[in-house]
């Protein structure tokens, strides 16, 4: 399956991590994240508040008026933007955008009115919404999130929809896959990527063996405990000594021993344990690539990232595929859509 051979591209370029553990931690405890747009300075959320206002008002709305507010602005002064708009009109801000724009330039805007965590709620909503489920888009948020990031959509969803989020997981999934989520989604992955613990190393190795290679039919439960729970620096060294001690890749274990989505679950831990940056970059590319462009998951890794660590992505984008995500940002989309993505992306010439 072609997000396999992804995950064996990624493994294949990637330090071995058992052979530099110090160097390798010392990078991750240094990285720091890089966005592509920073808060304004001078900031005033009533001023803005009114040049919404001002842009929507009467025949026609002046997109690039919206544009210059709410592409640059933080997460937290677009959050009080809209409160300024409600407190100053008594209409919400995302229900006036719905009524002025259309598309997939709509959904941007009204997304950039939402705290991250209403609006990663409201993506984990709609992917299980209605007849069928987004599976892809499950495995990502929850596989890539930090614990604070789960308990902050957990009490939004939970505002917004008035049941917990996974209630509607439990509902819409089965199986392991929805085991593996329901772990997932309680936010208790050990954060501690600092003083790891050898012997839980070669124990948690053994045992995932013993749950899976070493007998018939597979313990799932097992892989679960561990790849749900286990820090990513512990993870990228259980990693490399099950290739040490087995001749065999853990990502081709769980390859061999599951399928379908709970196997996307695994391998997307995986990879975010491996590279979680470049994790993102290949959802981003995923969502470009082929016939037509997967809207909704360019939307939610750009909307969901850029005053964060978009930049980091950016950087692994173009590392893996040798060409920017910008560049392939214009050739998939168009008009204001695409004008509104360049300026997340941090483009000074968006509106060209």
């Amino acid at each position: 399956m072609e997000k396999t051979n992804n995950f064996q591209h990624l493994a294949a370029n990637t330090t071995p991590i058992w052979q530099h553990q110090n160097h390798q931690q010392q990078q991750q405890q240094i990285e720091r994240n890089i966005p592509t747009v920073h808060p304004a300075t001078s900031f005033d959320a009533r001023a803005d508040a009114d040049a919404l206002h001002k842009a929507m008002k009467g025949l026609g709305t002046d997109e690039k008026a919206l544009m210059a507010i709410l592409c640059h602005r933080s997460n937290g002064q677009r959050v009080l933007i809209s409160q300024a708009y409600k407190s100053g009109y008594g209409k919400d801000l995302e229900s006036k955008l719905k009524s002025e724009l259309s598309g997939n330039f709509e959904r941007v805007m009204v997304s950039l009115c939402l705290s991250t965590a209403d609006f990663m709620a409201r993506e984990m909503y709609e992917a299980m919404a209605g007849l069928g489920t987004d599976d892809e888009a499950l495995v990502e948020v929850l596989c890539s999130s930090t614990n604070q990031e789960i308990r902050e959509m957990n009490a939004a969803y939970l505002r917004a929809y008035g049941h917990s989020m996974e209630k509607d997981i439990i509902g819409d999934t089965s199986g392991t896959f929805k085991m593996m989520l329901v772990s997932l989604v309680q936010g208790g992955r050990d954060e501690n990527e600092s003083g790891l613990d050898e012997h839980k190393i070669r124990s948690d190795t053994q045992r995932l063996y013993q749950a899976g290679e070493a007998r018939l039919g597979t313990d799932e439960s097992a892989f679960n405990s561990i790849l749900a729970t286990r820090s990513w620096a512990h993870l990228r060294h259980v990693m490399a000594e099950y290739q040490s001690m087995f001749g065999k890749s853990l990502e081709k274990a769980v390859m061999s021993e599951f399928s379908g989505n709970a196997e996307k679950v695994l391998l997307g831990i995986l990879q975010c344990a491996v590279n979680r940056n470049a994790y993102f970059a290949q959802r981003l590319r995923d969502s470009m690539k082929g016939l037509g462009t997967n809207n909704r998951t360019l939307i939610r890794l750009i909307v969901g990232h850029w005053d964060t660590d978009l930049g980091n992505i950016q950087q692994e984008y173009e590392k893996k595929f040798l060409r920017s995500l910008a560049a392939d940002v214009v050739d998939e989309t168009s008009g204001d859509y695409r004008r509104a993505l360049m300026a997340l992306l941090g483009s000074k010439n968006y509106l060209q």
